[in-house]
């Protein structure tokens, strides 16, 4: 038995009401969420670096002390993105967005449309990405409530991201258009039907 089989639909906490529909379903992918958000490689560089540093001093012990240090913490690494692939769904519909997050205590965050001032496509490799929200008036969510679904080190207003989405484009182009029929919508730039656009600004009243 899972904790999320109460789940009326997947990813939400309750019965979506009969005027509201799901457009887009989807989750992080967890290789580029341990690549960009937990920053795994900048972690084993920290560790190559200092293993380097002590044999050139002929410091056996530190150099096979941080060898080891870095299997362990990339370990960690690896296992809690894993982790968030299976907990997180991020749900688009004609009101809102739902992220369900949390590896260890779930929770479910409603972000309606009309409260979305800017969203912004940050593009990745192989077609993944993240979506960056900007929420109106003053912030409502913590930074470590969010994490690591969140814009990092904007902490004092936190920005809540889609992170490492596939085919990131195309949701960002659902995006644009749930979000203009509840709102006016200034893009920065024309966004094709199709949703090719880098980068999608300007959701704002």
């Amino acid at each position: 038995m899972s904790e999320y089989d109460h789940e009326p639909t997947r990813g939400l906490p309750e019965a979506l009401p009969e005027d509201e529909h799901i457009i887009w379903q989807g989750k992080p992918e967890w290789k580029k969420m341990a690549a960009t958000a937990l920053h795994i490689r900048l972690a084993l560089l920290y560790f190559a670096l200092i293993a380097a540093i002590s044999l050139m001093r002929s410091d056996t012990g530190t150099a096979g002390a941080m060898v080891v240090f870095a299997a362990v913490v990339t370990g960690f690494l690896i296992l809690f993105a894993y982790g968030v692939d299976r907990t997180t769904v991020y749900t688009l519909t004609n009101k809102r967005i739902v992220l369900r997050i949390g590896v260890a205590l779930n929770k479910c965050i409603n972000i309606p449309l009309s409260e979305i001032e800017t969203a912004s496509l940050r593009a990745l490799p192989g077609g993944s990405g993240n979506i960056v929200l900007t929420l109106k008036g003053l912030p409502r969510m913590g930074y470590l409530m969010l994490w690591p679904h969140v814009r990092t080190l904007r902490i004092v207003r936190p920005q809540p991201m889609l992170r490492a989405i596939p085919d990131a484009a195309r949701v960002a182009g659902l995006l644009f258009n749930a979000t203009r029929e509840v709102q006016p919508v200034a893009p920065a730039a024309e966004v094709p039907e199709a949703a090719a656009e880098q980068e999608l600004e300007g959701l704002a009243a």
